[in-house]
């Protein structure tokens, strides 16, 4: 699999990575978590990301490929109390959140703590930041970074703090494009893309059940990208290497329970990079029928 520089960091890291989400949330068994992460890793991907809030997701990694330590590259998030009894962001419970992650991923150490969608007004406070610089000064993280976009995540990039920086790009969602991406790229900072492929919002043909998708459904009806009216598996194909294809793009987490989808995502990035005209004619429609209010999707 195709790896990229991540930044300055030392990382070599594999385009695509496991967004450990859905483990976690579809409660899915420890023999079917070690199966899905074990071919992922077999595959070829060394980004695992996961985060404080997913559910049972930081304690099946650990459960299942710890003993595989030095294979991947270990990203986890703070922010949310999840189970702490104190208030999201407070400095206390954030030192306590990345305790319990390395505890629960059964490892002494992660190659990035990401602060999880915090506010432009509290990176700005500091407090929150200087938790995570403490914890990569003990060894905890190797490196920091900021998951989230929009402002916020402009200002993540600008403040020279961090080292990483996850945040929404796909055919739906594009701001981070020209808004954080280039800047990030200037200073060095690795860039992972998350909800790479739009959560295939237009896979069934109509407005997908889960309202978290909703927003992605409706820009694409205004969209209106023809190659979207195709064959299911090459629409895919061509939104995933969309989103590998803008520069300054390190890796996409694509996140699923199916141990077989590693080898099909593999397969839809065999053409490679999209052709630089297919890749300005979608720019060029967001560009065109975007609104102004079409901001990055946590």
């Amino acid at each position: 699999m195709e790896k990229r520089q991540y930044g300055k960091t030392d990382m070599n890291v594999s385009i695509l990575g496991f967004g450990g989400a859905e483990i976690g949330f579809e409660g899915i068994g420890a023999e079917q978590a070690e199966r899905l992460l074990g071919s992922a890793i077999d595959a070829g991907l060394n980004v695992v990301d996961t985060a404080e809030c997913y559910a049972s997701s930081e304690e099946l990694i650990g459960r299942t490929i710890a003993r595989r330590r030095g294979d991947y590259y270990l990203f986890t998030k703070c922010g949310h109390a999840s189970g702490f009894d104190l208030p999201d962001w407070d400095p206390a419970m954030l030192e306590a959140s990345i305790d319990r992650s390395l505890k629960r991923l059964r490892t002494d150490y992660v190659d990035v703590v990401h602060l999880h969608s915090c506010s432009e007004e509290l990176l700005r406070q500091g407090d929150v930041i200087d938790v995570l610089k403490r914890a990569k000064a003990k060894g905890k993280t190797r490196y920091i970074g900021y998951s989230g976009d929009h402002k916020a995540a402009l200002y993540a990039v600008q403040c020279g703090a961090f080292d990483s920086l996850e945040t929404s790009v796909n055919i739906a969602d594009q701001e981070a494009i020209a808004l954080t991406i280039p800047e990030a790229r200037r200073r060095g900072i690795g860039v992972v893309a998350k909800r790479p492929i739009a959560n295939a919002a237009w896979k069934t043909g109509g407005k997908p059940e889960s309202a978290y998708h909703h927003a992605y459904w409706d820009r694409l009806q205004a969209l209106g990208y023809d190659f979207l009216r195709g064959d299911l598996s090459e629409s895919i194909g061509t939104a995933l290497r969309f989103t590998l294809s803008v520069p300054g793009v390190h890796a996409a987490i694509v996140g699923t329970a199916k141990p077989d989808r590693w080898a099909e995502n593999a397969r839809l990035l065999e053409p490679g990079l999209l052709p630089a005209e297919e890749y300005e004619a979608i720019r060029a429609q967001w560009k065109a029928k975007a609104q102004a209010d079409w901001t990055g999707q946590g």
